[in-house]
């Protein structure tokens, strides 16, 4: 009998954990991250074609709605910090950009090859591809194909260990159109519109097409309480501790709330109005032990900090 060994018991039972975490971090979008989470532990397990790249996957949907944070959260969890590289395909718009990421000399690995070179696992997340150039695409076709990338020096990288993201906005003005529609109608609209956009061969070769829903009021406010909570343990590592009075949630989601761009300028928000008011707090008082409490200031729009 095959006994496993402690560290393959330990990996077994952090995958198992895999779509709990991601659903911590990523609120509402419970079905796209069941399936992330399946097409992560087939990659995980070695149950995908040989030759392709681990996974690969095209995130849809609008702005601020967790796409690019899912590839982040899914890749600290499986990997040590530094295994994911984020490319900004709006930087990607000509021909002649091709060269920044494979190479233009003998001498030259390009961006991707450079980064992928030193390792053999890892995700590579390609934000907002409807940006890139037709040429850019291209190179894609041979990534998602044959897990691998011919750069400019004549060597070639293997990406058999990597996943590969790829995120869109496209169909996003559809779907806030049909906002009082069912996600099934707002999904189906948003994949055709990316079907039509896309080169058929790319969008065929991608394993899952995910489309993330718009976020409602109510996940909005779940958001921003993890947001807060996030900031104050932020605040607390630096050494300025405080309780939050009940009043600060509501005030910030008021703030905060955004039905068209998404959890951003909640982020934004809850950044702003506690760093300001922990900003007047140490120039006015300097850090100091006590019952502090993050409070809203009488008659205005901000926060501040108070002795209780």
């Amino acid at each position: 009998m095959h006994l496993m060994s402690e560290a393959d018991l330990a990996w077994r039972s952090k995958l198992k954990g895999l779509r709990a975490h991601l659903r911590g971090r990523i609120l509402g979008q419970d079905e796209v991250l069941r399936r992330v989470s399946a097409a992560l532990l087939r990659g995980e397990l070695g149950l995908r074609r040989h030759g392709r790249p681990r996974g690969s996957f095209l995130f849809l949907g609008p702005s601020g709605v967790g796409k690019t944070e899912t590839a982040q959260a899914f890749s600290r969890y499986l990997f040590e910090d530094g295994m994911m590289r984020r490319f900004d395909m709006s930087e990607y718009q000509t021909p002649e950009s091709l060269s920044s990421l494979v190479g233009r000399e003998p001498s030259d690995l390009g961006s991707v090859g450079g980064w992928c070179s030193s390792k053999c696992a890892g995700t590579l997340l390609f934000d907002e591809i409807e940006k890139a150039h037709p040429r850019i695409l291209d190179v894609f076709l041979q990534v998602l194909d044959a897990a691998r990338l011919s750069l400019a020096c004549g060597t070639t990288v293997d990406l058999s260990g990597f996943y590969v993201v790829f995120t869109s906005n496209l169909g996003s003005r559809e779907a806030m159109e049909l906002e009082h529609s069912s996600f099934a109608t707002m999904e189906r609209h948003v994949l055709v519109r990316a079907q039509q956009h896309m080169r058929a061969e790319l969008y065929a070769r991608i394993q899952e097409k995910l489309v993330f829903n718009r976020l409602s009021y109510g996940v909005q406010l779940e958001i921003a309480a993890d947001l807060l909570r996030r900031e104050v343990e932020f605040m607390a590592e630096r050494g300025v501790c405080f309780f939050v009075d009940p009043g600060v949630l509501p005030f910030v989601v008021r703030q905060g709330y955004h039905s068209k761009l998404g959890a951003r300028p909640m982020r934004d928000a809850v950044e702003r109005l506690v760093g300001d008011a922990v900003a007047d707090w140490l120039l006015d008082v300097g850090p100091g032990g006590g019952a502090n409490t993050l409070k809203v200031a009488p008659g205005t729009e901000r926060l501040c900090i108070v002795r209780a």
